[in-house]
């Protein structure tokens, strides 16, 4: 009986070096960069799709800055090399991936001296197809809802909400209006109480649940767009014989205009 005991208490030993090991292991491999803050700008197009920027402010322990210095130069380093230098929060991307994401750059800041170590901003830019359904309401004019299915953030109790220390701003194209949002931005501060009068851009922080968002935005397009996106629609489908028929039109204006002045 004394024997069993000295062996389970030697293996539960042996399981607590070994626990205590793989968590000196894992800390060991992010220790060294400790991201302070994510903001995460969203700029959305009148195609539906959206432009995103990502900066991660990162903290690095100073043994570290000659090493980062050193990847920062080496422009074949992939993400997921990033990814094991810096931590999972990386590619913890705002859009899934599984809606398009299209012309990816990650751009690595210098690390500027600070305390102990240094700081710098790691930024990652990408675009995404589907992020607004659009229609037609009037005249020359298109509403835009927001599509929450493209959030790629992590699950709480009542679902998607904003990583810590995370700030997300959406801006609507030139020329928009938000018309209405949820949860209420964090900024500006006044978008509620004044109806979101020349509102075009929203910020949420930290804590804000997203399983629910909504975001609805107007643009309304200008003649000179309209007219521009006309021809564009017509040379789309006919072609070079579009130049053709513009020209024969302007042939026909100035000979109606030259036969009316003779005249």
């Amino acid at each position: 009986m004394r024997v069993w005991i000295l062996i389970s208490k030697t293996n539960i030993a042996a399981l607590l070096f070994s626990a205590l090991l793989l968590m000196l292991m894992l800390h060991e491999s992010y220790a060294s960069y400790t991201i302070q803050n994510l903001n995460v700008t969203v700029q959305l197009n009148q195609n539906t799709s959206a432009q995103v920027t990502e900066v991660l402010h990162v903290m690095i322990s100073n043994q570290s800055v000659s090493q980062y210095n050193t990847n920062r130069i080496a422009f074949n380093l992939t993400l997921s090399e990033w990814q094991t230098l810096i931590g999972p929060l990386l590619v913890q991307h705002i859009l899934s991936p599984s809606y398009s994401v299209y012309n990816f750059k990650l751009l690595p800041g210098p690390a500027i001296a600070s305390g102990n170590g240094g700081v710098a901003n790691i930024t990652m830019e990408y675009g995404v197809k589907n992020v607004t359904f659009v229609n037609e309401t009037g005249p020359r004019t298109f509403q835009y809802v927001f599509n929450p299915k493209v959030f790629n953030f992590e699950h709480g109790a009542s679902g998607e909400v904003l990583l810590p220390n995370t700030t997300l701003t959406i801006d609507v194209p030139q020329g928009g209006k938000i018309l209405s949002a949820y949860p209420i931005p964090d900024l500006p501060q006044d978008a509620i109480t004044t109806d979101y009068r020349n509102v075009t851009s929203a910020s949420w922080k930290y804590g804000e649940p997203l399983s629910k968002f909504t975001l609805i935005f107007q643009t309304r397009q200008s003649l000179e767009e309209e007219v521009l996106q006309f021809f564009g629609k017509v040379y789309s489908t006919l072609g070079l014989f579009t130049y053709l028929i513009i020209i024969v039109v302007a042939a026909l204006f100035i000979l109606y205009v030259y036969r009316r002045a003779v005249l």
